[in-house]
């Protein structure tokens, strides 16, 4: 799967710590920079039949689509799509007008991915987003009239601004609206943000967990009532409709990721990343130089992220991939590890899989952490 990063975005919320740029004076510079990746970086991926391509941010939809088909077009001179390919387009409401949305629908672009955030103006304005909450509907509206099905929003909870029973409007509009993926995140303070100064500055109050752990478990309940799987933490779909590019990531399957900030993963234990800066990154391919850095992970850091990623989802680990991957001494450790919480039931195992229970899916990075192998490497 492919991974394409385009570092502009129109303002700058203030939960977020992505790697991006406000101004676009340099737009042509970087697409042109990213088009050259593209064919420098190709041979990189194994699988020349994508099922997936996405394009991340930063805030895509800032581009014009001829830009986009411009990039899609690049891609297709190195690998072929999958006669049922994923193509992914981030998108904020503000930019989703139906001009744009028209020439959208021309291209091989399949699937939005929308930053909605909150349908309530109060929550957007902590945010800091461009678009109101009257947009925030009236966009997935104008998608879905321009033919586009495959939607998913952004919704965050536990924002100072909120509470739980705006939350539950929240989620009964995305129930109203037919959308058949929802990504759900609780607000999060971030360094370097402004809301994590904000808090600093005692100027807002920061969030409350127990908050954020009720509305998860009410969002959990409500969804799956009106036909969603949930199928990662933060993820629910009505069947069959699931990221299928996030999916991989889960899955610990390669990926090349490409613009500056990218992380790209050979599937096996090298993991590369571009610098995340733009001058640079453009400058570099300029002269044919990939401003990327490599690690190699060892068999503990392989082991440590199989869990902290696959144990976010409802299907869990595969021990059977476990125990062909990884030495005795981890596998002991393992069994060691687990003993207790699979007596707790904090941890189960079904079919050949590991996972955690989703009563305790809030709780889930910390379990995971605890089953971390700390020995040598």
């Amino acid at each position: 799967m492919l991974y394409i990063h385009i570092p502009f975005c129109k303002q700058k919320c203030s939960y977020c710590n992505f790697h991006f740029s406000t101004s676009l004076k340099y737009k042509g510079e970087m697409l042109a920079a990213i088009k050259k990746e593209i064919g420098l970086r190709s041979h990189e991926l194994q699988e020349k039949e994508l099922k997936s391509l996405y394009f991340g941010g930063g805030t895509p939809s800032v581009l014009e689509v001829d830009e986009l088909k411009m990039l899609i077009d690049e891609v297709l001179k190195y690998f072929t799509f999958a006669p049922d390919i994923e193509i992914t387009l981030e998108a904020n409401p503000d930019d989703l007008n139906s001009a744009f949305l028209k020439d959208l629908r021309s291209t091989e672009i399949n699937r939005l991915s929308i930053g909605t955030q909150s349908f309530f103006d109060d929550d957007l304005v902590l945010m800091n987003r461009a678009h109101s909450a009257a947009e925030a509907e009236s966009s997935i509206k104008r998608a879905q009239d321009s033919g586009f099905e495959n939607l998913s929003i952004d919704l965050i909870y536990g924002s100072p601004t909120s509470d739980f029973s705006l939350w539950k409007e929240s989620l009964n509009k995305a129930v109203a609206l037919e959308v058949p993926h929802i990504s759900a995140y609780a607000l999060t303070v971030e360094p370097k943000t402004a809301l994590n100064q904000w808090i600093a500055q005692n100027k807002i109050q920061p969030p409350k967990e127990s908050e954020q752990t009720e509305d998860f478990y009410y969002m959990s309940d409500f969804l799956k009532l009106n036909g969603f799987q949930h199928y990662e933490i933060s993820n629910f779909a009505k069947p069959g409709l699931e990221s299928r590019h996030n999916t991989a990531y889960w899955q610990y399957r390669e990926y090349l990721g490409l613009g500056p900030s990218a992380h790209s993963y050979d599937g096996r234990s090298e993991r590369s990343w571009n610098v995340a800066n733009n001058q640079k990154y453009i400058n570099a391919l300029n002269q044919n130089i990939l401003a990327k850095e490599t690690e190699f992970l060892s068999e503990k850091d392989r082991f440590n992220e199989m869990l902290m990623i696959g144990l976010r989802t409802a299907k869990g680990v595969d021990l059977s991939v476990l125990n062909q991957s990884f030495s005795a001494e981890i596998q002991n450790h393992l069994d060691k590890e687990t003993s207790g919480k699979l007596q707790r039931g904090t941890l189960v195992i079904e079919n050949g899989f590991l996972k955690i229970p989703e009563v305790h899916w809030f709780l889930a990075d910390g379990i995971a952490a605890d089953l971390f192998y700390l020995g040598g490497d």
